[in-house]
């Protein structure tokens, strides 16, 4: 897939707000620190698109990239992060359930996991509720370029035995934001969920 055009379409960081749903969705989650702002600029070859910091918590808002034309990227906000006030994990956590609950146009989540780390009880709860909510996932495993080639299938035979067969050797993506390394493979999946039809008014 090419990149033609990129447009900001709008940021949400609030429960009521109205989410756009003209356009099939794809969301990008993933703990705080796990690296989701700079892979998502190295897929959509923008230096600055997503805002990333060395400071976790940086995106604190929903935000919505219209991509081609044809469908939107969605920068949900990373969970987990300890430090940020009890206030703000609250609104953050009411903000994405309301999205993932009530978009027409989502197609599917690219779950992101450091494939240097464990699962943590957070990861497995929302892969549990998209499981539940049957809402079709790739796993995106960032900062692949920290670890040798034995190294990294060593952690993807662990990451997998961990999830317990929930996610199939095919819907995994080896990454990283640094060398680009899986990126084309992951913007041409994310582009294979947008094709699937728009669901009916109604959900």
């Amino acid at each position: 897939m090419k990149i033609l055009s990129i447009q900001p379409a709008g940021t949400y960081g609030k429960p009521a707000e109205k989410f756009p749903d003209d356009l099939p969705q794809v969301a990008f989650t993933g703990r705080s620190n796990v690296g989701k702002s700079s892979l998502i600029n190295r897929v959509l070859g923008r230096k600055k698109l997503a805002p990333t910091s060395s400071t976790p918590g940086k995106t604190r808002k929903i935000n919505f990239f219209e991509i081609n034309g044809h469908f939107y990227l969605v920068d949900l906000p990373g969970y987990g992060y300890a430090k940020l006030p009890l206030k703000v994990k609250e609104l953050w956590r009411r903000t994405v359930d309301r999205y993932l609950e009530s978009s027409r146009g989502l197609r599917g989540v690219v779950f992101l996991l450091d494939i240097r780390r464990e699962i943590s009880d957070l990861d497995h709860q929302l892969l549990l509720y998209l499981a539940q909510r049957k809402i079709p996932l790739l796993l995106a495993l960032t900062k692949a370029d920290k670890l040798s080639r034995s190294q990294r299938r060593k952690r993807c035979e662990n990451l997998l035995a961990a999830l317990g067969g929930s996610v199939a050797d095919d819907q995994v993506i080896v990454t990283s934001a640094r060398t680009g390394e899986g990126c084309a493979e992951l913007l041409d999946a994310v582009q294979s969920l947008t094709s699937s039809p728009m669901e009916k008014e109604g959900k």
